[in-house]
């Protein structure tokens, strides 16, 4: 989590949507009303702009992305869109607004939140203001997850797999070349010996309850071939070897007093490497801006995700978007805006994505055209985001789109065997007992 002067990280909305995600699950929530009358101005809550907090060169630049892209549609159309902070979004504040009906008419949502919304009505089918060629324009693999019934329901913004980040002079420090760089968990668990002896910062995983905590454990879960639910959505289908083997993959490291029960430095990479408190870090491509414009001289690197034996390169493709609500003042204007901004083949609409992705921040385009701009324009150029395009992206799978209460049955599995020393079996099971008893009742769309 970035210190609350930074801001607010991309994990600390995926927590702060998860300590509501229970109470906020039920579709009576969303229960606000339009209005007839078209109105002058539309909101569009996010957690970038007007920031606040700005205080270094990459909030600056977010910022203004943010304050450019509203400022061209405010010139081109009468109905004018304004920006509001929100400092966490799915946060009690946001489900009593909609509630209430007083949601804002545009917000940021993530796949972990996304069924929540939907079957509460209240999102805008964005797909039927967007020609055949730019829905196909967004890579399906994470694209999957804002898809129902084949229509387009959110439009991303970005996409942000998952790597090991790590810090080089530490690693040398600790005497290890990067042709030694893990390849298995076996690899990474003797990695994080060779760190914990030679007296370098320890390597880290999320421990912290939350969507981002369960973001961050699926490619240890997918990498053995794991999935929540059967193809079918019938029934669970994580009672399974490799639920169990990830969970206990997550125990270990703690358990061997190689990895902390707390993440230093507020879970904030840069600060973790630079201050020695931590040398190999799970996290995401967002951190190459961050390592751009916080620590321009600090040597670090990434190397996908290690694999179990027999396991399968994955990473997940996180990344938020932006969404119409069906519920709000003029639902029509703030899908044409959403679609206007992300969705459109447009060349103005192109290169906003790209100017995000590659410019703004640091990310994969959730789009191919935009992609093979930012590409062109040098964006994947440096090492590291060249790695990030053309080996880590390519395993990735989009990050799922599970309902609180099966998101929040995983997370408790996590969390039991990372931190209470609970049997993964034994967890896996509870787990599966939930899944199976909610899916009894459920009747939405497909889990993916």
């Amino acid at each position: 989590m970035a210190p609350a002067s930074r801001g607010v990280s991309r994990r600390t909305f995926l927590k702060g949507a998860s300590a509501v995600a229970g109470a906020a699950a039920a579709p009576t929530l969303l229960t606000g009303c339009g209005s007839s009358s078209k109105p002058k101005e539309l909101v569009f809550w996010n957690f970038y702009s007007p920031n606040p907090a700005v205080g270094s060169p990459d909030l600056a630049a977010q910022d203004k992305w943010f304050r450019d892209m509203v400022a061209s549609w405010n010139s081109q159309n009468e109905t004018k869109i304004k920006l509001e902070y929100v400092t966490v979004l799915g946060n009690p504040k946001e489900a009593t607004a909609f509630a209430a009906g007083e949601g804002p008419d545009i917000f940021m949502i993530s796949p972990g939140d996304i069924l929540r919304y939907y079957s509460g009505n209240a999102l805008v089918d964005l797909g039927q203001y967007m020609t055949k060629e730019a829905i196909d324009d967004f890579y399906p693999n994470n694209m999957q997850s804002r898809l129902m019934d084949g229509k387009v329901y959110a439009l991303p913004m970005e996409v942000e797999p998952l790597a090991m980040f790590y810090s080089k002079p530490a690693l040398e420090k600790a005497h290890i070349s990067e042709a030694e760089l893990p390849k298995t968990w076996d690899d990474l668990l003797s990695l994080g010996d060779k760190l914990k002896s030679a007296k370098q910062g320890p390597m880290c995983f999320s421990t912290a309850p939350g969507y981002y905590q369960n973001f961050t454990w699926y490619p240890f879960f997918w990498q053995g071939g794991g999935d929540v639910v059967t193809k079918d959505g019938q029934k669970s289908a994580f009672d399974a070897k490799p639920a169990i083997d990830a969970l206990r993959f997550w125990k270990e490291p703690i358990q061997q007093g190689i990895m902390p029960r707390v993440e230093p430095a507020a879970a904030d990479v840069i600060t973790s490497f630079t201050q020695g408190y931590a040398s190999v870090y799970l996290n995401g491509i967002w951190n190459v801006s961050g390592f751009h414009y916080r620590a321009p001289k600090f040597d670090y690197g990434v190397f996908p995700i290690p694999t179990p034996p027999g396991g399968k390169p994955t990473t997940t493709l996180g990344g938020w978007a932006f969404v119409a609500n069906a519920r709000g003042k003029d639902p029509e204007t703030a899908a044409k805006f959403c679609v206007w901004a992300l969705g459109s083949m447009e060349a103005d609409s192109i290169k906003r994505v790209v100017d995000w992705c590659i410019h703004a921040k640091s990310d994969i385009s959730p789009r191919k055209s935009a992609m093979a701009q930012a590409t062109k324009e040098g964006g994947y150029d440096s090492p590291i985001m060249k790695q990030f395009k053309n080996d880590i992206f390519p395993t990735g799978r989009g990050e799922p789109r599970y309902p609180p209460v099966i998101y929040k049955a995983i997370s408790d599995a996590i969390q039991n065997c990372q931190l209470a020393g609970g049997d993964p079996a034994d967890q896996a099971s509870i787990a599966s007992r939930s899944i199976d008893a909610y899916l009894k009742s459920y009747q939405g769309v497909k889990i993916t």
